[in-house]
């Protein structure tokens, strides 16, 4: 399991920097909207918050900040990264396809974005400069 879990891949110099770059970027754009519901969290109620799938506010709430804080910190660092992507690419799939159902394609355009881009990286890895890399060479 932890094989799995801190595989990279085995991708080129360049691959490997781009997805370090496409973690770094991406993970570091979806900090800022996880921020601002993190700190909603810590602040407990009342919560101003959707509730797309029927969880309850508050549960819908920690699950989004979880995801585009915690799990954001973990991409950019490059720890447990196809797992920590998981979180986001639901997040992302809710967004684009419940929360902005019935709008205007422009409303979908950047959770569909992100959710590409953390798809991409849960398929990939994290690359060769991540720890990832670093935990699974050290355990060869």
């Amino acid at each position: 399991m932890k094989n799995i879990l801190f595989y990279t891949g085995k991708h080129s110099t360049k691959t490997n920097f781009v997805l370090f770059v496409m973690r770094v970027v991406a993970g570091s754009f979806i900090i800022t909207h996880g921020w601002g519901k993190a700190l909603k969290v810590i602040e407990g109620p009342p919560y101003d918050f959707a509730d797309p799938i029927g969880l309850g506010v508050p549960l819908s709430l920690f699950l989004a900040a979880f995801a585009e804080f915690l799990c954001a910190v973990l991409i950019i660092m490059g720890l447990t990264t196809r797992l920590a992507a998981i979180p986001l690419i639901v997040t992302m799939a809710v967004a684009a396809f419940v929360s902005h159902a019935g709008e205007a394609f422009f409303a979908k355009e950047l959770p569909l974005l992100y959710l590409a881009v953390f798809f991409t990286i849960a398929v990939l890895g994290a690359g060769k400069y991540s720890l990832d890399y670093l935990i699974r060479r050290k355990k060869r």
